[in-house]
């Protein structure tokens, strides 16, 4: 049976490709979730007119995901860490709090970003942190950790 995928997904594929799938899986699964359509003679033709729309809001999304990347290179963020007595950091920087610091900065709002931190900070120091904006769109974020004046 011939769908037409409407969200994407890594399992199923792109929205609005056209898709060959089982009649079970689209009767089941895909029609009641609302993740694919039959593909009609209309439906095509609704298609088409769908992907200008979307093509004409991902390049809106692009271009707000750029100025976003821009605003995030521009700026270093700072996360003074309080220290134990031998002086080594006590707590840790994780993705939360980064995300934390750029929306108190007005740096993103509602803007979903995928964070390329492995593990916690827990060293001071600089770091240049990956953060990917979806829609192929990447920034490199930099963080300093200092010590917490007392």
């Amino acid at each position: 049976m011939k769908v037409i995928i409407l969200e994407e997904s890594k399992k199923l594929g792109k929205k609005f490709e056209i898709k060959e799938v089982s009649n079970g899986y689209a009767r089941n699964f895909l029609f009641p979730n609302k993740l694919a359509e039959l593909a009609t003679p209309d439906a095509l033709k609704k298609l088409e007119k769908m992907k200008a729309e979307h093509e004409k809001e991902d390049v809106e999304v692009k271009k707000t995901l750029k100025e976003v990347a821009t605003k995030m290179e521009a700026v270093t963020l700072v996360f003074p860490l309080k220290t134990d007595k031998s002086g080594s950091a006590f707590g840790s920087i994780n993705k939360e709090t980064i995300l934390t610091a750029l929306r108190e900065r007005a740096i993103i709002t509602k803007e979903r970003i995928d964070i390329d931190l492995d593990r916690p900070i827990k060293e001071f120091g600089d770091y240049k942190i990956p953060v990917d904006l979806k829609k192929d769109i990447t920034a490199v974020l930099k963080i300093k950790v200092t010590k917490e004046e007392e």
